[in-house]
């Protein structure tokens, strides 16, 4: 259970914030000139470059089984992008501006075709012939390689053999200039068992799991199951082009960083996926590509290229996972389809995913909901949900993880809090029991349970929880007090605290310190689940507000944006003390504080609360009318990103009905 506030420190907060918000201004409307402009109407990024991802291509119905299109409607798309002045580029243009040659073309495109369908011999090239535009052509080398007389294992889709190419084909195509052939792995196109709830995963990019032994892939199986695949399709492509291939595309665009190493190590120089956005030239460890399906019309197509760019809303749902969590597997079985319809319905872009299990609502972390080395795991449960809401619910999941407290062996040294006057530090009996930063056998064992999640769960980020906090009187253990000798400070907490200078140099250093940490943990997982990966980490309202709080929390708004890729503040009035009365005007200095940061509006998501925790008759509902209002209220001054905490699934908490139309951009596009 999230733990909703700091007890000790935030009681003072809260009063403090409750006399700022007598002055709070009156709501305001951000009148259309003074919005940022549009994406597309600025200019296009140096070096970027869009890629578009096709399969197959009909002449008549596209079966959108093959994700084809018809030859019409490529005929189509290729002369709008040229008539809007898209340019086209190769692989070798996007690798020579990446090593500081020619810097790419602006609105640059790459045309790439994926699983090696005969189509692209019969219908695409001559296209990108009349054209004169490159192209790059990945093929699944099993499904080239299969027998003329038999069927193509496409997926479980037995095809028709002659809807896939040859390996003559692939031999003529490469010797184009206009073709550049990649590799779609050799034989690992399929889904395979990823969990004991039965998920079939993209085998490239997760390990599989033995239902007869309970077991999961070793990172050896897996790494040498994998290094097989490559090692196979790098040599038929070699064999049958004469040239090594440098392009690496990803079955499903399913990343894996572990799979990326060992691509890397048999010579692939670029990566593509099927992520959102724009490409550049500075990163080709992860390419989005906006992938083409549906045979969209001309106008569905424009608007999605000429869209690319822009940074789309994000709408979170904050989910428990203890609320999932049943031991009678039919109970767990309807928690888990109704917390999926409840996501699906609500129609909404991203779950911040309890990784984690807190049942007792006190913010210690005893055990996980995956499998790992140091904590109980009460079910492997994590891997499953993620991949339902997903694939289910066409979300995007976080993995919420906590940062220091997890309840590990009580030898390793907790966060100790300096008792005033007495020179000495103990465990803070109302905070998080968080591990000390400072000991190398806590950094260790946190960074292996992040390392064990990465290996057991596919996830698209990470959420820092809020227990990443040191107050003005933590840590003061031994571990820390040694490195803060280490970082030039004299004399005890007292004497740094007596000293201006020294207290804000040691304010800077522990929150600095906090961030290098929760960044080598994101580094850990994306060594093996991907670069891919984003990174968000919640941050109090105190010190977006009032930026001298920092002390009180080791939280630097400043420092967040420049070390994540999204940066949640908790926006919870009721949760600070504020009164539900004026919470509206404490809303909008928050926002106002934000927007005071360059590039803020793009990269923070505000954090509603749908319970009053500090409630006088316990925990209390907010009713889904002013969560709404709530909602409107950060609309109306130029907020794009928010989501709440907590959902309750089960019993429709918030009702849907009542929230739903100031929550979806689906929905309600006109709300944003």
């Amino acid at each position: 259970m999230f733990l909703p506030v700091s007890r000790v420190v935030l009681i003072m907060v809260g009063i403090v914030l409750i006399g700022a918000c007598a002055t709070a201004e009156p709501p305001r409307f951000l009148p259309p000139q003074d919005r940022p402009p549009l994406e597309k109407e600025t200019p296009w990024p140096k070096n970027g470059f869009l890629v578009l991802a096709y399969h197959d291509v009909e002449d008549g119905a596209a079966d959108q089984r093959y994700l084809s299109v018809r030859t019409s409607a490529l005929n189509e798309q290729m002369a709008w992008l040229r008539d809007n002045d898209y340019q086209p580029v190769s692989v070798q243009q996007i690798l020579d501006a990446h090593n500081g040659g020619k810097a790419l073309p602006a609105k640059a495109v790459l045309l790439s075709f994926d699983d090696g369908f005969s189509s692209f011999y019969t219908r695409v090239w001559p296209f990108l012939k009349a054209y004169d535009w490159p192209a790059l052509w990945a093929p699944v080398g099993s499904w080239v390689d299969t027998p003329l007389d038999e069927p193509v294992d496409f997926g479980g889709l037995m095809s028709a053999r002659d809807r896939f190419a040859t390996w003559d084909m692939v031999r003529e195509l490469s010797s184009s200039p206009l073709v550049e052939i990649g590799a779609h792995t050799w034989n690992a196109h399929f889904g395979a068992l990823g969990n004991p709830q039965g998920s079939a995963l993209p085998a490239i990019a997760n390990r599989g799991y033995d239902e007869r032994t309970g077991r999961y892939e070793s990172d050896r199986e897996f790494q040498q199951r994998i290094d097989n695949d490559i090692k196979v399709i790098t040599a038929r492509l070699r064999e049958h082009t004469g040239m090594a291939p440098r392009a690496w595309v990803w079955p499903y665009g399913a990343e894996n960083g572990t799979t990326l190493s060992i691509a890397q190590k048999h010579g692939y120089q670029l990566a593509f996926t099927l992520e959102d956005g724009l490409a550049n030239a500075s990163d080709l460890s992860s390419i989005p590509r906006m992938l083409i399906s549906g045979n969209p019309s001309i106008h569905e197509f424009s608007n999605a290229v000429s869209r690319v760019r822009e940074i789309s809303p994000m709408r979170v749902m904050h989910i428990d996972l203890d609320y999932v969590y049943d031991p009678d597997p039919g109970q767990q079985k309807r928690n888990v389809d109704t917390l999926i319809q409840r996501v699906h319905d609500m129609k909404i872009s991203h779950v911040f995913l309890q990784a984690f299990a807190d049942p007792e609502g006190d913010g210690n972390v005893k055990a996980l909901y995956f499998p790992n080395r140091w904590l109980p795991m009460r079910a492997d449960l994590f891997n499953f949900i993620s991949w339902q809401l997903r694939n289910r619910a066409e979300v995007k999941v976080y993995a919420w993880m906590p940062v220091l407290a997890f309840d590990l062996d009580a030898a390793i040294p907790r966060v100790q809090t300096l008792r005033p006057g007495t020179g000495t530090g103990s465990v803070e009996p109302d905070q998080y029991a968080r591990l000390s930063p400072w000991n190398d056998e806590a950094r260790r064992r946190i960074t292996e349970i992040y390392q064990d999640l990465a290996r057991h769960a596919s996830f698209q980020g990470v959420l820092f929880h809020d227990d990443a906090l040191l107050s003005d009187f933590e840590d003061a253990g031994p571990d820390a007090m040694a490195a803060y000798r280490s970082a030039g400070f004299q004399g005890t907490i007292a004497d740094i605290r007596d000293n201006p200078e020294e207290f804000r140099r040691w304010t800077r250093f522990k929150s600095a310190s906090l961030v290098a940490f929760t960044r080598s943990l994101a580094q850990a997982v994306r060594d093996i689940r991907g670069p891919q990966v984003k990174t968000a980490r919640n941050i109090y309202a105190m010190p977006v507000l009032e930026p001298e709080s920092e002390a009180w929390f080791s939280q630097n708004f400043d420092d967040f944006l420049a070390a994540y890729d999204w940066v949640a503040p908790m926006a919870m009035p009721l949760m600070e003390g504020v009164s539900i009365e004026k919470s509206n005007e404490w809303l909008d200095r928050l926002v106002q504080a934000v927007m005071r940061h360059p590039g803020a509006r793009d990269k923070t998501i505000f954090e509603l609360q749908a319970l009053d925790w500090r409630g006088e008759q316990g925990h209390r509902q907010i009713s889904a009318a002013k969560l709404a209002e709530w909602m409107t209220r950060l609309q109306l001054n130029g907020v794009r990103h928010y989501g709440y905490y907590p959902d309750d699934f089960i019993n429709d908490q918030p009702e849907m009905s009542g929230v739903r139309p100031a929550f979806s951009s689906y929905w309600y596009p006109e709300n944003d």
